[in-house]
């Protein structure tokens, strides 16, 4: 197959930049380089095409190439048009995968590359926020028949196949890779509160410390952005709807309030909720002048953009990746990334050493599903323990950690009633 002819990149003279990006990461992820010799020794996706919905840079490429390595033809795409490195693309072509993306498609473009990538009739998906299995499962049932089953990547996703599961109509089964142990404790948090500020210190080169952060949702995502934006400097705000995680919120020292009050405080506003519309009309009418947005959910929905757009009197680009928009009495409010991912979207994503037990996992849960498909039916179904511990012992052993076990005496004591 020529995957030049075959592929929708950019521009293929930009391959040998993304290779280096591609070695570089290869570097810095232990755990998934152990996966990837596994994989070529038992080649478990051999003659099976496998189609990949995420965010297109070095590390996912990596992962790509490691499903490619277990006997797959790999297909691509991306999951948010600003997430999208063009030089990744390229590499990616140039080591036979198939590739539909480019930065910054229009909303058709993105469209189509997602639906090309189905069209080569995987056998297995991996998805991040759903975009894969939404098509499958609406305008394009056409190509279902095919599909053994796949993996989720984000909370987003999980929520629309647990939606698709209640009323009975997923149609293959996921693993929802986001609700492992290994993926919320340290790609959510961990990994987006770096990733987070990272992209907002990169993109608007201002000081944090002695600022006001609102953080709009405490679940493991926001949790990581509240404690880094504390360790930056700053005092923290958070929002939430959830009555358990705002004591918990409380408990950790920060403060906590309604969105209609800490819209008046912040000067950093971050939402990680995937609900749309958490910051809208009434709250923008009261921010301070200067306020910053950002988003660290799935998709641009969280930020009313509609909204902003409609108090403003004017907006422009004052910034790579800053949109200013002017209130009518003066006031001006940016807007990061348009309102996508700020830590992908104006930035590079979460640290190689992060992504690394979280892309392990998507590696060897979508080995487990082609293994176990007929038998799990069609349901979302969590990361099986086993893998998951498996995922952490590997990066202990990268890590040169060891760790204790216990005797017979103990597995005995604790499996018994008797003192």
């Amino acid at each position: 197959m020529n995957m030049v002819s075959e592929s929708i990149v950019k521009d293929m003279t930009l391959a040998h930049n993304g290779h280096l990006k591609i070695d570089w990461v290869k570097e810095h992820m232990p755990v998934l380089n152990r996966i990837r010799e596994r994989f070529e020794k038992e080649q478990p996706f051999a003659g099976l095409k496998v189609a990949i919905s995420l965010h297109l840079e070095a590390k996912t490429a990596y992962l790509a190439k490691v499903v490619q390595a277990g006997g797959a033809e790999v297909t691509i795409t991306g999951s948010n048009p600003l997430s999208t490195q063009d030089d990744v693309c390229a590499a990616l072509v140039e080591d036979g995968i198939r590739v539909f993306a480019k930065y910054n498609p229009d909303p058709a473009e993105y469209k189509e590359h997602l639906i090309k990538t189905l069209e080569t009739r995987p056998d297995l998906i991996i998805d991040d926020g759903g975009d894969l299995v939404t098509i499958l499962h609406s305008e394009r049932r056409d190509l279902l028949a095919q599909v053994r089953g796949g993996a989720e990547e984000t909370t987003t996703g999980i929520l629309r196949l647990k939606a698709l599961e209640k009323e009975g109509k997923l149609e293959f089964p996921m693993v929802a890779v986001n609700d492992a142990f290994c993926k919320y404790l340290f790609d959510n948090r961990y990994g987006t509160g770096q990733s987070v500020w990272d992209g907002i210190n990169r993109t608007t080169n201002l000081v944090v410390a002695g600022k006001t952060v609102v953080v709009v949702g405490y679940g493991w995502c926001g949790k990581g952005v509240a404690m880094r934006a504390k360790g930056l400097g700053a005092k923290v705000i958070v929002t939430e709807i959830d009555a358990i995680k705002a004591v918990e919120a409380y408990m950790d020292g920060f403060e906590v309030m309604p969105m209609s009050e800490a819209a008046k405080h912040g000067d950093y506003f971050v939402t990680v909720t995937g609900n749309r519309d958490v910051i809208r009309k009434e709250h923008f009418e009261v921010m301070k002048d200067g306020a910053i947005l950002s988003n660290a959910g799935h998709f641009d929905v969280e930020v009313n953009k509609v909204e902003l757009d409609a108090l403003s009197t004017s907006r422009r680009i004052v910034r790579k990746d800053i949109e200013e928009f002017v209130m009518a009495d003066g006031r001006k409010v940016y807007l990061l990334a348009e309102g996508r991912l700020v830590n992908l979207a104006a930035g590079d994503g979460h640290p190689a050493e992060i992504m690394d037990m979280t892309f392990a996992l998507q590696a060897v849960s979508l080995a487990y599903v082609n293994e176990q498909y007929k038998a799990i039916g069609k349901q979302v179904l969590n990361v099986p323990y086993e893998l998951d511990a498996m995922v952490a012992q590997y990066k202990l052993e990268a890590l040169g950690i060891g760790i204790d076990k216990l005797t017979d005496e103990q597995k005995s004591y604790l499996d018994s009633w008797v003192e």
